[in-house]
C-alpha cells in the first residue's frame, strides 16, 4: 500500500499518498489549481507553468512537483494571481486567438482561464505571427495560430494512440508543432478516432464537420467556470 501523509495548501491540511503530485492531491481534495498542459492520462511536463504554486516559499509547477510530508504550499495569493494572469496574457498575444470566430469557443481551456481570471484584454502588445494552417487531412485540421505549445498532442499521440504523429521543431519564437510526414497532415497515420484530437486544450487541432454540433451557449465552460468540477468535490467533503 502507498504511504499516506499530510501537507498544507493555503493553511488547509491535505492528505496525500506516495507518488502524488501537488496537483493530484489538490484535485482529490477539491482544490482547483489552474493548468493547461496537464491532462489526466498523460505524463506531466510542466510546459505551461500556469499551475505554478509556492512550495516552502519557492515557485514550482504543481503538476510535476511531488507532494511530500509537511510541505507548505501557497495556491491563492496576489503574487500567484499576477504570475498566472501574465502567463495567460502572453499565450494570447503570442498567437492569433480570435475567440468569437473560433470553433473551440466555450470549450477552450485558455479562453475559460481568461474568464476565470477576469482578463478582458491582454496588457501586452500582440505579436500577430504568421503561422500555417494544415487542412489536408480528410477528417482533422491543424491551426497553428492557436497552438500554445503545451505538448499535450505530442504526449497523447505517443502515449495514448501509440503513433507519435506530433512533435516540436524549431527553437524560441520559431518553435512549432510538426507532424511525422514530409509535407502535410494528410500523409500521417493520424486517424479520426485518435484520442490526440481531444487532447488539445485550445482550437489548434480540431475534427472537421462537428465544430458546432454543440452550439455556443451550451458548451462546457459557457455555464460554469473552468475548475468547477474539481471545486464541487471540496464542497461535498
Amino acid at each position: 500500500m502507498s504511504k499516506m501523509f499530510t501537507f498544507t495548501i493555503d493553511e488547509k491540511e491535505l492528505e496525500a499518498k506516495s507518488g502524488d503530485t501537488i496537483l493530484d492531491a489538490a484535485d482529490s481534495a477539491g482544490i482547483y489549481i489552474p493548468r493547461l498542459c496537464s491532462m489526466k492520462g498523460l505524463v506531466p511536463q510542466g510546459a505551461c507553468r500556469v499551475c505554478t504554486v509556492m512550495v516552502n516559499g519557492r515557485p514550482q509547477s504543481a503538476c510535476t512537483q511531488p507532494a511530500t510530508p509537511g510541505i507548505i504550499v501557497e495556491n491563492e495569493s496576489d503574487k500567484l494571481l499576477e504570475i498566472r494572469k501574465t502567463i495567460i496574457e502572453m499565450l494570447f498575444v503570442e498567437g492569433n486567438h480570435i475567440c468569437p470566430l473560433c470553433e473551440k469557443s466555450g470549450n477552450c481551456e485558455l479562453q475559460a482561464l481568461a474568464y476565470r481570471f477576469g482578463i478582458v484584454a491582454p496588457s501586452f502588445p500582440f505579436f500577430f505571427p504568421k503561422r500555417e494552417i494544415d487542412a489536408t487531412h480528410p477528417d482533422v485540421f491543424i491551426d497553428r495560430n492557436r497552438c500554445i505549445l503545451c505538448a499535450r498532442c505530442v504526449r497523447a499521440s505517443r502515449d495514448l494512440d501509440g503513433k507519435h504523429v506530433f512533435d516540436f521543431v524549431g527553437r524560441g519564437s520559431e518553435r512549432k508543432i510538426a507532424v511525422n510526414a514530409k509535407t502535410s497532415l494528410s500523409e500521417t497515420n493520424l486517424g479520426s478516432a485518435d484520442k490526440v484530437i481531444e487532447s488539445c486544450p485550445v482550437g489548434a487541432i480540431l475534427r472537421k464537420r462537428d465544430a458546432y454540433a454543440v452550439p455556443i451557449g451550451s458548451r462546457l465552460y459557457d455555464k460554469q467556470p473552468i475548475g468547477s468540477d474539481i471545486e464541487k468535490k471540496g464542497a461535498r467533503s
